[in-house]
């Protein structure tokens, strides 16, 4: 019992910093009997019929030793997959029979629950991998965010754009000076309308149908902190990110990849003001789910040297201007960003600044890249997920822990609140967390939870 409390000790964070030093106990290093940091950790997975099956075969050289699921059915080839784990359909049941055995814990079930699981897990000393968003509202993001200090842990929102090599090497051409200051940013994507899992995306009023619940699915668990309402197949599996009650639409599932270059690079922080217009006019539609396309406009303070920013989000195949550095015939994809400076024009795709170029070509052959300044997360399929484990292993922060991925997805998430309050600017204090101009945006920014479920 000793061995295995000094164990939990060191994986559930007192490997700490001060002043900039990094100090390991010694049983890290093999001294005094104890375990070495090279020790496997024991990883449970919440939310494994779908994108948590990817997470965990990323990181399925440790030991993967509990697997929680509402609806046990959806995730039975994951539930196959990984024998020696404990299987459980709720997780509060999973933490409290296997919280000795566990030292972190994947997280990827809706948005809508995020907070509530992640900020048990954090409580109870476990290190946390969440996908993105972080949350459902920005107070939700901001609770983790202080948690997940509070409590010391290791953790890393599911952007795995953060740890590519491209946005490392943006942010040495930003520094450098490659297109001047930037002054402007636009940024699109063409969900909901298309690509995976997008295809079907509703755009409904609610269902007055009340099918059957699929045997094994445990509704009211899957509803978790959401208003009640009876179950239908437009929500589960996939289809809830379009509803305003458990997804973040178009802009929560790809902003967190697409802004995410801008938001670190740039280094953004909060903005003063955002508005938005969207495509929806029908009220009972508009009240449910999220509109088919949108377009939202961010403005940043000066921070520093660096200028304000302009930053204006398309979805639903709206494109923005043309730049006029783009060569004739060559287009613009279906996701990215454009980076507008004083001297030129950068161009990405989606997730971390993958196809990173400056505009046109003849720009980007002549152009002489800096050296390397930032260490690069190791290459490879799944290294955002192993660069976590790194993390809850050494001490030292992954490349999006949510100090970072927090303040993030608070920027994405007013976006959306925008959304919700469309046509009407807002005027936003960031460490107050508050619209200072409309009321009526308290209700989304912290809502309501339903009875039994709090954080």
């Amino acid at each position: 019992m000793s061995n295995f409390i000094d164990r939990r000790k060191f994986l559930a964070g007192t490997a700490g910093t001060l002043a900039g030093f990094t100090f390991v106990p010694g049983r890290v290093l093999g001294q005094g009997g104890g375990q070495p940091a090279s020790e496997k950790l024991n990883i449970a997975a919440i939310g494994v019929g779908g994108m948590g099956a990817a997470n965990l075969s990323a990181v399925e050289n440790e030991n993967v030793v509990a697997l929680c699921d509402v609806h046990p059915n959806h995730a039975a080839g994951t539930f196959k997959k990984y024998p020696q784990a404990k299987t459980c359909q709720d997780y509060r049941v999973m933490l409290d029979k296997e919280d000795r055995n566990i030292d972190a814990v994947i997280i990827a079930t809706p948005d809508h629950t995020h907070a509530v699981i992640g900020i048990e897990c954090i409580r109870r000393g476990k290190h946390v991998y969440l996908q993105k968003p972080l949350a459902h509202s920005i107070y939700e993001t901001r609770m983790l965010t202080e948690a997940a200090r509070k409590h010391r842990v290791q953790t890393q929102m599911g952007n795995q754009g953060h740890s590519s090599n491209e946005i490392r090497m943006l942010y040495e051409w930003i520094q450098d000076g490659a297109i001047g200051p930037v002054r402007e940013v636009y940024a699109w994507s063409d969900r909901p309308v298309g690509g995976d899992p997008w295809s079907d995306f509703p755009i409904v009023a609610r269902p007055k149908e009340t099918p059957a619940v699929p045997e094994t699915l445990d509704w009211d668990l899957w509803l978790g902190p959401a208003a009640y309402r009876p179950y239908h197949p437009i929500y589960h599996p996939m289809s809830w990110r379009g509803f305003w009650d458990f997804g973040t639409g178009a802009l929560g599932d790809m902003g967190c990849h697409i802004l995410d270059p801008a938001f670190w690079t740039l280094q953004l922080g909060h903005p003063t003001r955002v508005e938005a217009s969207t495509t929806h006019y029908e009220p009972e539609v508009a009240a449910e789910t999220y509109p088919r396309a949108s377009v939202v406009r961010y403005e940043f303070p000066a921070r520093g040297d660096m200028p304000p920013v302009k930053l204006t989000w398309f979805d639903g195949r709206l494109l923005p201007p043309r730049p006029k550095d783009l060569e004739p015939g060559r287009r613009l994809g279906t996701n990215g960003a454009l980076f507008i400076g004083d001297k030129g024009t950068i161009m990405h795709d989606s997730h971390g600044a993958g196809g990173v170029r400056i505009i046109p070509e003849s720009k980007m052959r002549a152009y002489k890249r800096p050296a390397e300044s930032l260490p690069r997360v190791k290459d490879g399929s799944g290294g955002h997920e192993r660069d976590w484990v790194r993390a809850c292993k050494d001490g030292k922060p992954a490349s999006s822990s949510f100090e970072y991925g927090g303040p993030l997805t608070e920027m994405v998430l007013l976006g959306v609140l925008a959304m919700r309050l469309r046509d009407t600017p807002l005027e936003w204090d960031g460490a107050k967390m508050k619209v200072t101009n409309n009321d009526e945006a308290d209700k989304y920014i912290r809502p309501a939870f339903r009875e039994g479920w709090a954080l």
